[in-house]
């Protein structure tokens, strides 16, 4: 990626933060919102929650991440394409983005637990330390995501199920979506790994879809995984899909997206490193690679003027 390297490009933000913090609540308060949700056109987040959790690797580099501004960076790349609809951000990042005006017109996700960091001891035990429903309120988000790791072999998942219940009827209570992202998980030489058979993935979505005392505003974030279509068939609530980090080539990554795109109930996909930190560091055109497998009339438009 050809960037600008210039060390004072976000200095302004700093000065801001320093001087007059309630920009970012005055940003928030006069951001134009996205026009609303509507069945059949697909939705397209990009996800940068991920150094909030410590995890800031990308593929083999294990600080991919930690550069602030270079994230900034390819955030604006990614958001300055009409075709994607908006982020899922931690705080620190989607008040940079407030500030920089870059979310305007855009869904805005907040992203609300993330205390279970990558490689703590207690990692199932994932506390929410990050956006509270009446702060994704208070910022006119449109609702707050969710990991939610089921590890029937760690105790601590009892009270990490609670957490999210409460969490998605804290989100309810203000019409805001849930944005729940279950896993199977299990304990394996210290680490937590995620269990992405069909079979594990159905069992997270039958559990986590019953958290709280409604589903109305609940949504399902799901990884990409073998037998979709059987996948798909275990729930009836909008669904966006993950990218994770990325394995095989982004052909293929491409190829397995658009083939669950075409389920029913697919609501878009929320995807992050593996479009922000593409193997070729062309994000805008991996960003406009995945945007045209989605259904969207941003594209429709674009298509009908080309004719």
């Amino acid at each position: 990626m050809s960037a600008n390297d210039d060390p004072r490009r976000y200095q302004h933000l700093s000065a801001l933060r320093l001087e007059d913090p309630d920009a970012v609540a005055r940003a928030a308060a006069t951001r134009r919102r996205h026009p609303g949700l509507k069945y059949g056109v697909q939705n397209f987040i990009v996800a940068a929650d991920h150094p909030a959790r410590g995890a800031l690797s990308v593929g083999n580099d294990p600080v991919a991440m930690a550069d602030r501004l270079d994230l900034l960076d390819r955030l604006q790349i990614a958001l300055a394409n009409p075709a994607v609809d908006g982020v899922l951000a931690s705080p620190d990042i989607m008040d940079d983005l407030l500030l920089l005006g870059a979310l305007e017109g855009k869904l805005v996700f907040g992203s609300m637990n993330r205390g279970g960091l990558a490689g703590l001891v207690n990692e199932i035990d994932d506390r929410f330390t990050g956006h509270t429903a009446a702060a994704l309120e208070a910022l006119g988000a449109d609702g707050g995501k969710m990991l939610t790791r089921i590890c029937l072999g760690d105790p601590d998942t009892a009270s990490a199920l609670e957490a999210t219940a409460r969490a998605v009827d804290s989100l309810a209570a203000r019409k805001l979506i849930a944005m729940v992202e279950p896993f199977l998980s299990v304990w394996k030489n210290g680490r937590v790994r995620n269990d992405l058979s069909p079979d594990a993935v159905i069992k997270s979505i039958a559990i986590a879809q019953s958290l709280g005392s409604t589903s109305a505003y609940t949504w399902m974030k799901l990884p990409v995984v073998a037998e979709m279509e059987r996948v798909m068939a275990a729930t009836t609530l909008p669904t966006v899909l993950l990218g994770g980090d990325p394995e095989g080539t982004q052909d293929e990554v491409f190829a397995s997206w658009q083939a669950a795109l075409a389920l029913p109930g697919v609501q878009g996909l929320t995807v992050g490193r593996a479009l922000l930190y593409p193997a070729d560091g062309d994000v805008a055109g991996a960003v406009a690679t995945a945007a045209s497998l989605l259904k969207s009339p941003v594209l429709q438009s674009s298509a009908k003027v080309s004719e």
